[in-house]
């Protein structure tokens, strides 16, 4: 990208809205990301609360194809509980919306000429 292509870009940090990243695997199906809210200094913000993020992998013909979801958690055990569940529903919304862009480019009209 050019500097001219940049203009527009606000590459400004939301100091509000920070959050310290922790990292926990069972170096198998599950990934689970904390997300511990911080303020500017870096110190913990306990007016907000962590977010927790799953992330697995599954084979395809293709390769490896990454899943990931929200958690909907207020501690690591619930994360941890609730993982399972949430991967199954990440996977059946992104199958979805992939036969929905299928669809989408499957109907799309050709005309000579035209991209």
């Amino acid at each position: 990208m050019s500097n001219n292509e940049l203009q527009g870009v606000d590459f400004t940090v939301d100091t509000s809205n920070l959050y310290k990243e922790e990292g926990y695997t069972d170096l198998k199906v599950a990934s689970i990301r904390r997300l511990v809210p911080v303020d500017a200094d870096g110190n913990a913000d306990t007016s907000r609360a962590a977010i927790y993020v799953g992330t697995t992998q599954l084979m395809t013909p293709q390769g490896l194809l990454p899943i990931q979801g929200a958690l909907p958690a207020n501690s690591f055990k619930e994360a941890l509980e609730v993982f399972p569940e949430a991967m199954q529903k990440a996977t059946v919304q992104m199958i979805e919306e992939a036969k929905k862009m299928k669809e989408k480019e499957d109907s799309r009209i050709i005309v000579p000429g035209r991209e």
